[in-house]
């Protein structure tokens, strides 16, 4: 199981919704397409992606930001409420951005443009750093110890055509 490997997963999504909750995000007919784990160092990203390469097909390895990462389709999507998580993305650690490991972010796929999502929840401040990728575009909410991103593509979609 997938729990094994990297501990309790729905505690994280737990935090998520209740975050969106409290923000008044409607995210209900949303896609939720991939959660992130980030580990702390390169021996415990490599020891992962070994473990992980037995629960789902890894996608994609490619250098994104200046660091390894590591897409994985789960062989059976993680079940939380009424959503079925295809893919995991598990990111090599940045030279001199030291991170905790842990679950770190979650993406769902969003139909309506950026300026009009955003336009929806005017009471919040997103980071739009993201707006200028060339490859799946993205906004984002950074909370304490974990972020919500906004895209307009499922990744196991951007990895297959847009890539």
């Amino acid at each position: 199981m997938l729990e094994q490997i990297l501990g309790p997963i729905t505690p994280f999504l737990d935090q998520i919704f209740q975050h969106l909750t409290e923000d008044n995000i409607l995210v209900n007919n949303y896609e939720l397409d991939h959660i992130c784990y980030r580990v702390a160092n390169e021996e415990r990203y490599l020891e992962l992606k070994h473990q992980l390469a037995d629960h789902g097909e890894l996608l994609t390895e490619s250098i994104i930001g200046g660091r390894l990462i590591s897409t994985f389709k789960l062989h059976q999507p993680y079940r939380y409420q009424n959503r079925e998580i295809q893919c995991l993305e598990l990111p090599a650690p940045k030279e001199g951005s030291p991170y905790p490991e842990g679950f770190e972010h979650a993406e769902f796929v969003i139909q309506e443009s950026f300026e009009v999502f955003m336009s929806k929840y005017s009471h919040l401040t997103f980071k739009t750093k993201g707006i200028q990728k060339p490859v799946n575009p993205e906004i984002s909410l950074k909370y304490t110890d974990l972020s919500v991103k906004f895209h307009h593509h499922p990744i196991e979609y951007v990895i297959k055509y847009l890539d």
